[in-house]
Formats: C-alpha cells, structure tokens, sequence
C-alpha cells in the first residue's frame, strides 16, 4: 500500500487495509466475517494485527499506522488529527460497564483512601472513573493483571474491564461499583466504551467502503451467531461459551451496527465532560464516517 499517497491505488491494485483490534471474544465475534475472508470486497484485502486496547491506544496517537484500529474513546481527542470515528464497531454499556472491585466490602468513600488498579490511562474506564472522582489514587497494571493483582493483596482495589466483569465473582471479589450503573443514574445515557477509527487520509471513498465491510462482517456474526461464537471462543479468556456468549451479546448487537443518536450524543458527553473536568487537555471534535 502507498502509505504516502492512498489515493493513488489503481483499479487493477489490490488495497491492503490494516486493522488493528484487541484480542478479546467481542472484537473477535465483530470481526469474524472479514477474519475468515466469509466477507469479501473486490479491489480490497484486510490484514489483521491483534493487540491488547490501551496499546493501540498509544500507538494511534504516535503514529498513524494502523488504517483502521480499536480505540478507547478517551484515546480519540488525542488521535482526532489523524482519524475520524466509524459509524459501527463500538462497544456501549446499556446500564452496565468498568467495574470497582475489591477482596473485601468497601463503601465508596472508602476509596478516596487506596490506591486503585487501573487498565490504563487512556482506557474509557479510567476516564469514567476519574469523572466519578478525579481525586483517586491510580496505577496502571495491565488489565488481565489487575484480578490476580487484588486477590494477592498487592491492591486493595482495582478497575476491571472484558471478561472481568463477568468473572470477578467466580476471583472471590465483590463489586464497589459500576461504572456503567452510575453513568446511566448520572447521565441518563448509556455508557461508550470503545469504537473503531479509521485514518482521514484514506478518504471519504474507502471510509464508506471499509464501513460497509466492518458492518457487513458484525451483520455476518449476528446472522451466523453460533459460527462467529465458535471462532470467538478462541479468544475468551476464562470464559465457557455460556458466558462467551454473554459477554459477547453485551458489546456486539444492534448498537454496534450503529450507535444510534443517543448513542453518539453519550461518546460527546463523555468527552466534552472529561475536557471540561480538566482531564482531557484537548478540546474533542467528534465527527463519524457513515
């Protein structure tokens, strides 16, 4: 691919487009159409990098390599320059989300007194935390390290994102608080995680092709749900199918073909709040590709 000229692809080239996910049963089960080639667009061939979220979300800020990548939505005022957001592909907490949990019953104002694991600074769970109260102590362990990290007594909390809010019981911990919960009660919105970014410089020609095919391949999953669910078991850590399937229906159905205008009224709302709390130092300017 010409990375310095994307527009200049004849109609006999085949363009490569790099996409960058986390390897997580959701984005496995949303991208198992294009993954398994069950989706095709003539012209286009897509190649696929797996790589945990608050990575990428680092790497779309230094460098706009990926053509398409999974992001936080916290990440995006500070990849705004160079992406734009997808219309499809996100993952919203309906009522529910990034999860408080601890080895033994704590009140909230009790938190206010620890030191919380966090899954990374740019992670929307961070963001919504700090939101909830921007004077909480963090630190940043990678997140399939913050369950053992709690249970052996290195922190007394820790915020949970994937399969962890489905497992944090089955660890032994108890939850403090959901993040999505609160969110909701707050707000009245539901709760953006996080979404698919695809490079500006591609332009508005190939953003509405490699749109359709990212929709076609999360139709292709919903439609075919106990192939994808197969494929995406692979990538469950933890999980049986019962609870593959769980998770998988809370972060890929109706809303991850399309956010819907609440839906891109909560990813404004988030952001505008973080930048006005003084957490997201640049002004967001949230636009989509449909």
């Amino acid at each position: 691919m010409n990375k310095q000229n994307p527009a200049a692809v004849t109609p006999a080239e085949t363009l490569d487009i790099s996409i960058a996910h986390s390897p997580d049963s959701d984005d496995a089960f949303m991208f198992y159409g294009l993954a398994t080639n069950k989706i095709r667009v003539p012209g286009y061939k897509f190649s696929h990098t797996l790589c945990d979220i608050e990575t990428l979300n680092l790497r779309a800020q230094n460098e706009a390599f990926f053509d398409v990548t999974a992001i936080s939505f916290h990440a995006y005022p500070y990849l705004q320059q160079n992406y734009t957001l997808m219309g499809c592909g996100g993952s919203v907490g309906e009522g529910y989300g990034p999860m408080i949990v601890s080895s033994k019953p704590l009140a909230l104002e009790d938190l206010s007194r620890i030191k919380i694991a966090v899954p990374g600074t740019f992670t929307t769970a961070y963001l919504a935390l700090k939101i909830f109260n921007p004077e909480l102590k963090t630190e940043t362990v990678p997140f399939d390290q913050i369950i053992p990290a709690i249970q052996a007594g290195t922190y007394d909390a820790g915020l949970i994102i994937h399969e962890g809010q489905l497992t944090y019981s089955s660890s032994g911990l108890k939850k403090v608080l959901d993040l999505g919960v609160w969110w909701r009660e707050t707000t009245g919105l539901v709760l953006p995680l996080g979404g698919n970014a695809i490079r500006r410089s591609l332009g508005a020609d190939k953003h509405k092709i490699i749109s359709k095919a990212l929709r076609d391949s999360i139709q292709h999953a919903l439609d075919h749900r106990e192939q994808a669910l197969e494929y995406a078991m692979q990538f469950a850590r933890d999980l049986d199918v019962r609870l593959a399937s769980r998770f998988v229906s809370m972060y890929v159905n109706e809303r991850t073909l399309d956010y819907g205008a609440d839906g891109r009224s909560a990813i404004r709302k988030l952001l505008d709040l973080g930048h006005e709390r003084g957490i997201i130092p640049i002004a967001p300017q949230v636009d989509f590709v449909d």
